[in-house]
């Protein structure tokens, strides 16, 4: 099972929680079924909600797929995406000139729909490559299907045309084989499973593409409320969260972290400390997780780091223990993501 590494603050809108309660209803599943099965509280997805902990949601595809009996589940829920589903930043999407316009503010504006992963876009000779770094790591196969799954049917929406199928690359390892002619069906071709990384390349002339029916006099509009959007995430997050990963970054180059240092820090009691974390809807092992999978990534840029210096930069007495926690993180192992 791949750790879980963020607070209570990331989140998904309910917009983007809509088409996988639609994709189960189609299949005999209600949401109470799924409230249940999940663990979640009754109603908490009845009304539906403005946002839901993505840790939830992760949680909901997984049961879904078990109560549905349905072993592409995430598949089914991208096809039920919607313009509606991806709010403001869907809005936008509708406003850009091009395709390349539409993976930049992609980038940039996808937090509002969820803190699921990021996406990234890079460019090597003529082919573009899209990837989606989970925030789950491989464990979770019906994250990632519904994802790419989604993203082809509002790419399709937006040219208003049937796309041609993109050479994809995933990281889990794509389910039962005899039933992956699925994935033939709903994303026009079957992917490379057990990938280094959840990767689509296609001809990057497509970049260059039109949006059909783009009203980019809305643009200017839409971005400055979606910047407001994100000026209001930065703003919210619980203080003693950002407290704690603080101390955490300031204090891991000089050993290990513990608990007790970092409450002595902040004048608490670590007893005291871990009630403003569960308050706050984190443990201090997901913070500290948090602070060093971040630090991590910047690390693997710096060429002139070994892995070696980079495992004790966090705090860890050996390689291999920071090897194993940053494949729990990322689904691949640290020389990999480097690679990537």
């Amino acid at each position: 099972m791949t750790a879980t590494l963020f607070d209570h603050a990331k989140r998904v809108a309910g917009s983007y929680l809509q088409p996988l309660l639609e994709a189960a209803a189609q299949r005999g599943v209600t949401a109470q079924a799924l409230e249940q099965a999940a663990g979640l509280a009754p109603g908490a997805l009845e009304p539906l909600p403005e946002s839901l902990p993505a840790d939830d949601y992760v949680r909901l595809l997984d049961v879904g797929a078990d109560l549905a009996n349905d072993p592409h589940f995430g598949l089914h829920v991208g096809q039920c995406v919607k313009l509606g589903t991806y709010t403001v930043y869907g809005l936008i999407l509708l406003s850009c000139r091009d395709f390349g316009h539409v993976f930049e503010q992609t980038m940039r504006y996808e937090q509002l729909a969820h803190d699921l992963g990021r996406s990234s876009i890079d460019i090597e000779d003529d082919i573009a490559y899209y990837t989606w770094h989970s925030n789950y790591g491989s464990a979770h196969r019906h994250l990632a299907d519904s994802v790419f799954a989604g993203i082809r049917v509002f790419s399709n929406w937006l040219a208003g045309i049937t796309l041609p199928a993109n050479s994809l690359k995933l990281t889990h390892d794509g389910g039962p084989p005899e039933l992956r002619e699925e994935y033939q069906r709903v994303l026009g071709e079957v992917p490379v499973f057990n990938a280094g990384a959840n990767v689509a390349s296609f001809n990057a002339l497509m970049l260059s593409w039109p949006v059909p029916n783009a009203d980019v006099s809305l643009y200017p509009v839409l971005q400055q409320h979606a910047e407001q959007l994100l000026q209001q995430r930065a703003t919210s997050q619980p203080a003693i969260t950002h407290q704690v990963h603080a101390a955490i970054v300031a204090s891991l180059a000089r050993g290990q972290v513990r608990l007790a240092s970092i409450a002595d820090e902040l004048n608490l009691s670590p007893r005291t400390l871990q009630r403003k974390l569960s308050e706050a809807g984190a443990t201090f092992q997901q913070v500290l997780d948090q602070a060093r999978f971040a630090l991590a990534k910047e690390y693997l840029k710096r060429q002139e780091l070994s892995l070696v210096d980079i495992a004790f930069l966090l705090g860890y007495q050996e390689q291999s223990a920071f090897n194993h926690a940053f494949k729990e993180w990322a689904g691949m192992n640290p020389g990999a993501w480097r690679t990537a």
